[in-house]
């Protein structure tokens, strides 16, 4: 190796991990942004996470001026790409109106969407960057990467893949499916169906799940549905292609037919609360997040287990109607868990996650 070769690749492998970690911090930010997202608190939210632009573009320009290592200038772009898409985030969110609500709202989810992307741009790198690995992981189980996370074989397709995107990345009707790389078919597993609220897309939303079904080992699905939102006027459209596609994944993956949960958020919820009055839905329980219950033929839901979360602070469907749709659940025989979140406005609390599973299946603590 030519003289200085090694200098130069630690001052590179440095400047690597420097945009790793400032990559990694403007996620967690993001996130923390999005879990308080309310509107009367724009300003102090934005106040909070436009610092993290200028460390994260040093950190991008300071490793774009240097020459990559050898085997490491993918890496480098695959970073850099990622970095990219969260500085274009923070200009969003931060430089939404703060007198406008419609307008903020549809700005800040645009910013968030392109936080997501940049997940998808990273998530790749997990093996060759630990600080990636690690933030795909929940925090109990980040000492068992590598059981978690094992080489699949080569005929193993395990992995994160997107089906029906061949019209775009992001068509309609497509939808998103994550097997985690230590499933190996040797038993039933649970499936989490996860559907995004209105005007969003599986592609984005899988990330809300990924890093949970990476740690209790679950497969992830998360569609897309056929117009700009769930199909709530005639539940029969979206629910149609929603069965096929469950049908075809439990041909091809050992489903525990048992195990199987529906969540969403907003229109996603009550397309969810839908999809439980359906006499011949295949879901075992419903997680419902921020919605309201749909009209439908109550008879169909006695006996079903639903999780209702929602905030106090929601502004789109307020507490109080959540709390009489659950209690006309609870009339009509079904098992309702109503956990109230006194901090939460109406976007996704991803640190109810856990509780929720844990309902879902004790097991997967």
């Amino acid at each position: 190796m030519e003289p200085g070769a090694n200098g130069r690749m630690d001052v590179f492998s440095r400047k690597l991990d420097a945009l790793c970690s400032e990559v990694i911090k403007t996620l967690q930010g993001i996130e923390k942004f999005q879990r308080r997202f309310f509107p009367p608190a724009i300003p102090s939210l934005q106040e909070e996470v436009l610092p993290r632009l200028p460390s994260l573009e040093q950190a991008r320009r300071d490793l774009q001026r240097m020459e990559p290592s050898r085997g490491l200038g993918g890496i480098r772009d695959a970073l850099d790409r990622s970095a990219g898409r969260l500085a274009e985030a923070i200009e969003r969110i931060t430089t939404a109106s703060r007198s406008d609500m419609a307008r903020t709202v549809v700005q800040v989810l645009e910013g968030l969407r392109k936080s997501c992307r940049a997940q998808e741009q990273i998530f790749p790198l997990r093996r060759a960057l630990p600080m990636v690995n690690r933030f795909f992981f929940e925090p109990a189980v980040r000492d068992r990467a590598k059981e978690l996370d094992p080489d699949p074989p080569p005929d193993r397709r395990s992995g994160l893949r997107h089906v029906g995107t061949d019209r775009g990345p992001y068509a309609r009707g497509a939808y998103s499916l994550y097997v985690p790389e230590s499933y190996d078919g040797s038993r039933p597993w649970p499936l989490v169906t996860a559907l995004h609220g209105g005007a969003g897309h599986g592609r984005d939303f899988i990330w809300t799940w990924l890093r949970e079904a990476r740690s209790r080992r679950f497969l992830l699905l998360a569609p897309t549905s056929s117009g700009a939102t769930w199909s709530l006027l005639d539940p029969k459209i979206d629910g149609t292609a929603l069965r096929a596609v469950i049908e075809g994944l439990r041909k091809e993956w050992n489903v525990d037919a048992e195990r199987m949960l529906l969540t969403g958020i907003s229109d996603g919820g009550t397309f969810a609360l839908a999809q439980s009055l359906q006499g011949d839905s295949p879901f075992t329980a419903y997680a419902v997040i921020a919605c309201t219950l749909p009209p439908g033929d109550l008879q169909a839901a006695r006996g079903k287990r639903i999780y209702w979360v929602h905030g106090a602070l929601d502004w789109m469907f307020l507490l109080k109607q959540a709390q009489r749709d659950a209690g006309t659940l609870e009339q009509r025989g079904a098992h309702v868990t109503l956990r109230i979140v006194h901090d939460l406005s109406h976007t996704y609390p991803r640190d109810e996650n856990g509780r929720l599973l844990t309902w879902f299946d004790p097991s997967m603590k």
